[in-house]
């Protein structure tokens, strides 16, 4: 994205955020997707033929390259027989609060980190 003479620092430093937020977001999507196939055994042309799409539209989605829209997650969701759990969480200070305003024990990831393995209180939430 390029950015006018007319556009301010601070501007300029929040896309920056946003371009870092969207990047962290794409890969813990990508990286909770494969890591739940894998336990499953689902090969990409598994996922395509459940989607009804090309294993290159897989492919695309999986490489993490693009903008998934809410209706993309929806169809991944549904051909997984799965859900999504949303959960925002305080970069900094005042811990984690649920949707009912109780204080959640864990606290905020320091900064964005993401790997393949499944973290353990994603475990308890899946009945596993």
């Amino acid at each position: 994205m390029g950015f006018g003479t007319g556009v301010s620092p601070d501007h300029r430093a929040t896309e920056g955020q946003i371009e870092d937020a969207l990047l962290a977001l794409v890969t813990q999507l990508t990286n909770e997707i494969t890591w739940y196939m894998r336990e499953r055994g689902l090969t990409r042309a598994d996922l395509a033929t459940r989607m009804g799409v090309s294993p290159g539209r897989v492919s695309q989605i999986l490489s993490g390259g693009e903008n998934l829209t809410l209706r993309t997650l929806a169809a991944l969701s549904t051909a997984l027989d799965a859900r999504f759990d949303v959960e925002l969480s305080a970069l900094t200070g005042g811990g984690t609060v649920t949707s009912d305003g109780t204080p959640r024990a864990e606290s905020a990831p320091a900064g964005n980190q993401h790997t393949l393995s499944r973290p353990a209180h994603r475990e308890a939430r899946l009945g596993r």
